[in-house]
């Protein structure tokens, strides 16, 4: 039974994939950090093991690492999910809310595939799909720091990819579109509704949308597929 942990996996498309995983047979670890009441109703719901972490620290990702490991002996796919958002003009980005993105958004994502990384090499074999945004591929005006962590998750994507393909580990980014989930819950009907008509498929996206491709990268299906980017966006982003 393969063993699949999930960072950030208390809402929105972290939550969706507790629940797929775990309907889907797999034996499932995810980390929360503020939304405990959520985090431990879920882990009851679906029998998965709710580890409360901050991303952005090195010594609580590897602790997490560990205790799922000791928990259900591997770890056979990683979701680098946990991340944050922040909408604010270039000049007004401070040296804290910098760090606290690339902490957060990338610095996440190196310290979970760092303290992964030793089993998987040691099995020869594992999956590490990162989650980016369509922001990390293009840009997005006033979130500048946000677009920067992202496109350095897909930067850590490829080059990851080439290191570790010898060891039988593939290592695939997914840049979502606009996902209806709380991070958006900020953005007014108005802001919504232009970006709706601005994308070719016509309608937001849903967490499903993100999960699917979680499992089709997760899954043998793929097994000849690393390093790529893959983008679920509705065609926003061609």
């Amino acid at each position: 039974m393969k063993v699949v942990f999930i960072t950030g996996g208390s809402r929105g498309i972290g939550a969706c994939a507790v629940r797929r995983f775990a309907s889907l047979g797999y034996m499932v670890a995810f980390t929360y950090l503020k939304s405990e009441k959520e985090a431990l109703a879920l882990a009851s719901e679906v029998g998965a093991l709710a580890i409360k972490a901050d991303v952005s620290s090195s010594d609580e990702v590897t602790n997490a690492i560990n205790l799922t490991t000791l928990q259900y002996g591997k770890i056979d796919i990683l979701i680098n999910n946990a991340g944050i958002s922040e909408f604010s003009l270039f000049t007004d980005i401070t040296d804290e809310m910098w760090k606290r993105m690339i902490d957060t958004n990338l610095s996440g994502v190196f310290y979970a595939s760092r303290a992964v990384l030793p089993q998987m090499i040691s099995q020869k074999s594992g999956c590490i799909i990162n989650i980016s945004s369509m922001w990390g591929e293009v840009g997005s005006s006033c979130e500048v720091h946000y677009s920067a962590s992202k496109a350095g998750v897909i930067g850590l994507t490829k080059a990851l990819a080439k290191e570790v393909g010898p060891s039988g580990i593939r290592v695939n980014c997914i840049t979502p579109g606009l996902i209806k989930t709380d991070m958006n819950a900020m953005l007014d009907e108005a802001t919504l509704n232009e970006i709706k008509e601005e994308t070719p498929l016509g309608r937001l996206g849903e967490a499903d949308d993100i999960c699917n491709a979680l499992v089709f990268l997760a899954d043998d299906a793929s097994s000849f597929i690393t390093g790529q980017i893959l983008g679920v966006n509705g065609g926003f982003v061609i």
